[in-house]
């Protein structure tokens, strides 16, 4: 965990920068690659009745790192989707409790 879930970018877009991606918020982390979970979200957008072009929204969901690390995070992701050529992209992170995340019925609070 951290779990990256995409929308706005393809799921081949996504598998170019994937590998680069996790390794460099690995480091970041310093936890193994193996840790993370991109998922990524197929959505339709629309405006006035019609179909339009998303955008890329790359929502964090991860213990809390702190500020600097979340930037340094949210930074890491937005270089490496618009080297995928898009000129904004959104990041939110959504922060869990280890109290309240359970591995196997287990609280990562008492592991």
């Amino acid at each position: 965990m951290p779990h990256l879930i995409i929308r706005g970018v393809s799921v081949d877009q996504v598998k170019t920068v994937s590998t680069s991606l996790v390794q460099d918020l690995a480091d970041l982390c310093a936890c193994g690659t193996d840790n993370f979970t991109l998922e990524i979200v197929h959505s339709t957008y629309v405006f006035d009745g019609n179909e339009v072009p998303g955008y890329p929204l790359i929502e964090v969901k991860w213990f809390n790192r702190g500020q600097e690390i979340q930037d340094q995070f949210a930074s890491i992701v937005t270089k490496h989707i618009q080297a995928l050529e898009f000129p904004e992209v959104e990041v939110a992170f959504s922060t869990f409790q280890e109290s309240a995340y359970y591995l196997n019925g287990k609280s990562f609070a008492s592991l």
